[in-house]
């Protein structure tokens, strides 16, 4: 099972639904499944260079899948101070198993709203963390980050929310560049897939 294989090869503990979240507008932790994680990037390019922001990064299944076979710097959200140490516990373990330099594997304990954007950040990253009147600040954050430091910047949705995909579509200049979806679930499930929205400087 490709949960367990890769969580051993990181050395990490991610399998399970972790933690309920008590604050409304947030919702409970869910791990990406590596089934799909292995789906986006076959066909979504993830340079070295990228940095990924993770909202609501959970035990941090995505930050290690992307920092081990990209050296991608990835920071983790978490406002979940459970999940969040549990997360750091996963990269205490991490660093024994890969050469590979954690300087630029982060997780931070904050709300979504507290994060301020980096001029680096260009990756964002989001399965349903919260509700879509979170998203829309975090969403307009970004826009304001890049008219400050002009970058091509990406929002990838897992199991896209209609709520998220209408205020990108309707109230923003991001514009759809990829579909990805998952063989094998989307036939039962076309909220299967990662949608991909491109905001060109």
């Amino acid at each position: 099972m490709k949960e367990y294989y890769y969580d051993k090869l990181f050395n990490i503990q991610t399998i399970g639904k972790g933690v309920l979240n008590q604050i409304t507008h947030y919702y409970p932790y869910e791990p990406t499944p590596y089934e799909a994680l292995e789906i986006l990037v076959e066909q979504y390019e993830v340079k070295s260079s990228d940095h990924f922001v993770d909202f609501g990064c959970g035990l941090g299944r995505l930050n290690f899948f992307i920092h081990y076979f990209y050296q991608a710097a990835v920071t983790g959200i978490e406002m979940n101070e459970i999940a969040y140490r549990k997360a750091l516990h996963n990269r205490k373990l991490y660093t024994k198993k890969t050469n590979n330099s954690v300087e630029t594997l982060q997780f931070k304990h904050c709300l979504a709203e507290q994060y301020e954007i980096s001029e680096i950040d260009n990756r964002f990253y989001f399965f349903n963390p919260f509700s879509v009147h979170i998203f829309q600040y975090i969403v307009n954050q970004i826009m304001l980050s890049v008219e400050k430091a002009p970058r091509e910047v990406d929002i990838i949705l897992y199991y896209p929310s209609e709520d998220y995909v209408f205020y990108l579509e309707n109230r923003t200049a991001f514009k759809q560049a990829q579909e990805v979806v998952v063989p094998g679930l989307y036939e039962k499930n076309n909220n299967e897939r990662f949608l991909v929205y491109r905001l060109d400087y």
